[in-house]
């Protein structure tokens, strides 16, 4: 909730064949010069050619590795439903799980029956000291109304657990969307309002009194954006500290029973909490007080139908795809049911599934392989501190130590999260939906005030990416990314470096970037910096916020350099460090040419290949309103116009399009 893990790259839905290891030079567009623009020498054959699935909104290399690993997922889940009784507990919880969302006539036959009791509770709210449980009652299941609380590290003391509350309640992307002036924003919000009414009505209102709750659903939420904060500040760690006695807290946000409420949604006694944005729950206590309470009927009716809407008959899920699939991101068809359910399972049982997954599909000798260029990572940053000309000795020392610290996670978890107490049963996908996630609340509030478990994990092993988290200082790399295009224990180290190692590399820049460097080697929210030497990293940081800030991506839209300055600052490392690396995995090597091309170009050609998407405009445009990572493009062109190691290897004159005038070019790490 507050320090999020700063992964690689979204995690998307995809479709098709997952793609061989190694530069595949059928992919590459010949009428394109290097020097010119590098992602479309890589990828503008591929590009040329690439197809988005109907069910997709953009189509890329995570998205084929995903589809690869969703068919192998669901050659697994489905052996463990056709066992039923005979399989082991896990097999028969996640077959069972499975097999519930398949069940299609049972989901039919059963209709709005599952919301019923829920939407009981919500009718019979006759004051608002009744708002507050009700909300608890919506948190336990897992439903985020009104704002947000979870456990999570203190940012000041990263070995305990700290009770966290987070603004939240949203149903458009982010808080921005209430308020943007342009036609599209004002549009979209016309079929939000529209969209709100359509799943009222599917709940049994007129198509009157629908309308009437829509546009009341919009009004409290635009009133909590109002109060929230954009993606931007929420990307300060400093700004987003807040602790707080309880009893403080609840002077402070107004004449609520906050107390009440932390005992309603099950959190042991505590007593102290960080206040994410404490403007953000003062507003939300006006509301709270001064809102009809028949208002907040309408708007936690509205939350709950959207959490359970992918669960529910074909009306809900196809009106849910309507705004969230069609109208959001552009995509043309709903994904094939198995993937949606699968999916369900993934986030209801991720370590369940997991379980099974890594037992069939990751080899020791991939770990072995992946942790030594970890440590060949870690070498070449090592060095480069050393070398580093702007900083200085006291923060070096630091860094150093921070670095020697990070914890490295491969694979899977050590230790496996025990489902047994989640109750699955066949014919029951909401019911499953929801007690999967009350156990995942509970799991959650129940360490507040515990020592962190540094054991676990935020992903789980068939996720197709990687992150650092800055409160435990580590870096994470689940075993569905170990694969091709990424990393193939049978191919080149320079395309492995290019690939898997520049992975690596950004993750361990995460460290380092604008967020993770405000982190010690304890995970704590300390500054560590000399003052010289911070203004010195924010001078080269606000260059890499002006080169992307100037991209236009479609329609004279820009990127936010603010919002991607992290992950462009963890590319810029990513390739540095994989580049140092994979020169050092060649010293006294011989250094044959492939396909023509050098070790230095294939690490580069490599880099370029796993950036290789397509998007359609709707989806791009969210990414860039929302995302804090750059589409592929411009994951390429930007660190690379910067680096002269590739002017070198490409030959890139000075002036071409690749290569940043000197007077220009960005370097921190």
């Amino acid at each position: 909730m507050k320090s999020l893990p700063l992964a690689v790259a979204l995690a998307a839905v995809a479709g098709a064949s997952v793609v061989s290891a190694g530069v595949s030079p059928q992919n590459f567009d010949p009428t394109v010069k290097p020097q010119d623009d590098f992602f479309r020498y890589v990828n503008g054959g591929w590009i040329k050619t690439a197809t988005i699935p109907p069910e997709f909104s953009r189509w890329g290399s995570f998205d084929e590795l995903r589809d690869h690993t969703q068919t192998v997922l669901k050659d697994i889940v489905e052996r463990a439903v056709a066992k039923g009784e005979k399989g082991n507990a896990l097999e028969r919880q996640v077959g069972d799980f499975f097999a519930s969302g398949m069940d299609e006539a049972a989901i039919e036959q059963a209709g709005i029956a599952p919301l019923r009791p829920e939407l009981a509770r919500i009718a019979a709210l006759r004051t608002p000291a009744d708002l507050l449980p009700a909300i608890a009652r919506l948190h336990r299941l897992g439903i985020g109304a009104g704002f947000m609380f979870d456990s999570g590290p203190d940012d000041k003391d990263s070995s305990r657990e700290l009770a966290q509350l987070w603004q939240g309640g949203l149903g458009l992307p982010e808080r921005d969307y209430y308020f943007r002036p342009d036609e599209k924003s004002q549009k979209l919000r016309t079929e939000y309002v529209a969209h709100v009414a359509r799943m009222l009505e599917l709940l049994g209102d007129t198509p009157a009194v629908a309308q009437t709750g829509a546009a009341t659903v919009m009004r409290l939420e635009t009133a909590l954006a109002q109060a929230a904060r954009n993606r931007v500040a929420l990307r300060d760690p400093v700004a987003n500290y807040h602790k707080l006695a309880v009893a403080d807290f609840a002077a402070q946000a107004g004449a609520l029973d906050w107390p009440g409420y932390f005992a309603a949604v099950g959190a042991p006694p505590f007593a102290e909490v960080n206040v994410g944005q404490p403007e953000f729950f003062q507003a939300l206590a006006r509301q709270l007080t001064e809102t009809p309470v028949a208002d907040w009927q309408v708007y936690l009716r509205w939350q709950l139908v959207h959490r359970a809407a992918p669960y529910l008959s074909a009306a809900f899920v196809q009106e849910n795809f309507r705004f969230y699939g069609a109208t959001l991101t552009g995509t043309k068809e709903l994904r094939p049911r198995w993937k949606r359910v699968l999916d369900a399972t993934d986030r209801s049982l991720g370590e369940a599934l997991g379980q099974l997954y890594v037992a069939e599909q990751f080899p020791p000798e991939a770990k072995a392989r992946v942790l030594k260029l970890v440590e060949d990572l870690r070498a070449a940053f090592r060095d480069r501190f050393q070398t580093l000309e702007w900083m200085d000795e006291p923060t070096r020392a630091k860094a150093q130590e921070k670095l020697a610290a990070f914890v490295v996670k491969m694979g899977y978890p050590d230790h496996w999260r025990d489902y047994s107490a989640v109750r699955v049963e066949r014919g029951a996908f909401l019911a499953n939906v929801l007690r999967a996630a009350e156990f995942d609340v509970q799991r959650s509030l129940q360490k507040i005030g515990q020592p962190v478990d540094k054991t676990e994990w935020h992903m789980s092993p068939q996720t197709v990416n990687a992150y650092y988290n800055p409160s435990a200082n580590e870096i994470v790399f689940p075993a569905a990314i170990l694969q091709p295009p990424f990393f193939d224990a049978k191919a080149d180290d320079a395309v492995n470096y290019g690939g898997i190692g520049a992975v690596i590399g950004h993750e361990m820049t995460h460290g380092f970037d604008d967020q993770g460097r405000q982190y010690d080697a304890q995970g704590n929210l300390v500054d560590w910096w000399t003052p010289e030497c911070a203004a010195r990293f924010k001078a080269r940081a606000a260059g890499i916020v002006q080169q992307y800030g100037a991209y236009t991506v479609l329609d004279g839209l820009h990127l936010n350099g603010e919002l991607t300055q992290g992950e462009n600052i963890a590319d810029f490392g990513g390739v540095k460090l994989g580049y140092a690396a994979l020169q050092k995995a060649l010293a006294g090597q011989p250094r044959p040419l492939v396909d023509g091309f050098t070790p230095e170009q294939r690490f580069f050609l490599s880099y370029a290949s796993i950036w290789r998407i397509v998007f359609r405009p709707e989806t791009l445009r969210l990414q860039v309103n929302t995302d804090p990572h750059s589409p592929g493009e411009f994951r390429v062109r930007g660190p690379l116009s910067n680096f002269d190691e590739f002017f070198v290897a490409f030959a890139v004159p000075e002036g071409a399009p690749m290569r940043r005038p000197a007077t220009e070019q960005v370097k921190v790490w």
